[in-house]
């Protein structure tokens, strides 16, 4: 019998991928750090390959569970699949452009270049409307939320992704993030979805609009508290979203459309210190245990509460007192303790709501199953290469960890800037 193209891939991805799946996440912050990344990889491969897998075949709709917390919005059904595939895409997104080096494992190898194949499936899919693996665009206000984390991880993976996508899809992808524009985006971190959109078309040589951009802009250096943290909005809130969203936002903006707003040099030259700023102070909300305060709405997100910490990882942008190692040891605590609790996954592999295992009162209205992949965001430091001093240097202890321990640790100070 002959075998198709795409049954190869789902086959392939889903045999290497087998062992991560039935076994229970386990990071161990002593391990050396080969083991360490493989299990990284494993993580990974567990949280990413129901998503990627149903993605390609068409089945995301079908086969995804919807899982609301009380008092949960049912319209969550019309965008959530989107919400899974564009969150998990940006997480992942460094690792899939990354290159393969001699030290690269066989099974790192392997899912990599299926993993590739599979979103690339799943995107030509994803934004067809004649496909039933459609994705819904604009038919829901949340999907511009999630449009944007697809238009980031692409950015992401710019070489793997957006360089090989067929005219077809290309052009289905432009008109998915033009029917975003019909949603207006609340004063808050929401303006920098609709500018991240436009930084997508403009990757993609489509006509962009400039406006939604200079306004996210001009709106995030109007709402700076101080010492590396923007509001969510005009008021300081108590919550990871600075690390969830509009950190690595700025940053990726920045990275995209720098060029073309030359009169805000100043502005992102001084989000690139707060970003390191704020990492330092992520990096020290992480107990000796890999736990942190459970603040803030979003906290089902899990691990994706450092977005920032990871990403100013693999930008290598952590300041001195960082050592790249060290925020390895300290990520994958984290890792450890939210993607590893029992009924994190459900039977079939899918997150369920919580934040150390089965939660879902932690969840607000607006959480539902897709919403949860946000916590790939983790795995960002992936995109180094396995000689980077991040996996190649000795595990440390991180500054909780050493504090704690009775080291003699200089005073930690803020940023007036």
């Amino acid at each position: 019998m002959q075998i198709s193209r795409r049954g190869f891939l789902l086959t392939s991805a889903a045999a290497t991928a087998a062992s991560a799946q039935t076994k229970p996440v386990s990071i161990r912050t002593h391990e050396a750090h080969s083991d360490t990344r493989a299990a990284w990889v494993a993580a990974l491969a567990k949280t990413s390959e129901p998503v990627l897998r149903h993605m390609a075949a068409g089945t995301l709709q079908k086969a995804m569970p919807v899982e609301l917390s009380p008092g949960g919005k049912p319209d969550r059904a019309v965008c959530t699949h989107l919400e899974a595939f564009g969150r998990l895409l940006s997480g992942i997104a460094t690792w899939l452009e990354g290159e393969d080096t001699p030290t690269t494992s066989v099974l790192e190898r392997t899912l990599r270049t299926n993993y590739r194949a599979l979103v690339l499936e799943g995107l030509a899919r994803g934004v067809d409307p004649n496909d039933h693996g459609y994705l819904r665009f604009g038919e829901h206000h949340q999907t511009l939320v999630d449009s944007s984390f697809l238009a980031l991880g692409l950015l992401r993976a710019s070489k793997q992704l957006i360089e090989t996508l067929s005219a077809k899809t290309k052009q289905q992808l432009i008109d998915a993030l033009v029917k975003e524009r019909k949603i207006r985006p609340g004063m808050n971190n929401w303006l920098l979805f609709s500018a991240m959109n436009e930084a997508l078309l403009y990757k993609l040589g489509a006509e962009w609009k400039r406006e939604p951009v200079e306004f996210a802009l001009n709106k995030h250096r109007e709402w700076y508290k101080g010492d590396g943290t923007y509001g969510d909005g005009a008021h300081f809130h108590w919550d990871y979203y600075n690390s969830f969203v509009i950190q690595p936002y700025l940053l990726q903006i920045a990275d995209t459309l720098g060029a073309e707003f030359p009169d805000y040099a100043d502005f992102f030259a001084a989000e690139k210190l707060r970003a390191a700023r704020y990492a330092t102070v992520q990096e020290r909300l992480i107990a000796p245990d890999g736990t942190y305060p459970v603040v803030g709405r979003s906290i089902a997100y899990r691990c994706g509460a450092f977005h920032l910490l990871a990403d100013v990882a693999r930008r290598e942008m952590l300041p001195p007192q960082l050592r790249p190692n060290q925020v390895r040891s300290a990520l994958s605590a984290v890792i450890q303790k939210t993607l590893a609790a029992p009924n994190t996954f459900d039977k079939k592999g899918w997150l369920q709501i919580g934040l150390s295992g089965h939660q879902p009162a932690l969840g607000e209205t607006y959480i539902s199953t897709g919403s949860l992949y946000l916590c790939s965001e983790v795995f960002l430091p992936l995109g180094l290469s396995a000689s980077h001093v991040f996996w190649s240097g000795p595990s440390v202890q991180w500054t909780s960890q050493k504090v704690w321990n009775g080291e003699n640790f200089p005073a930690d100070h803020s940023m007036d800037k």
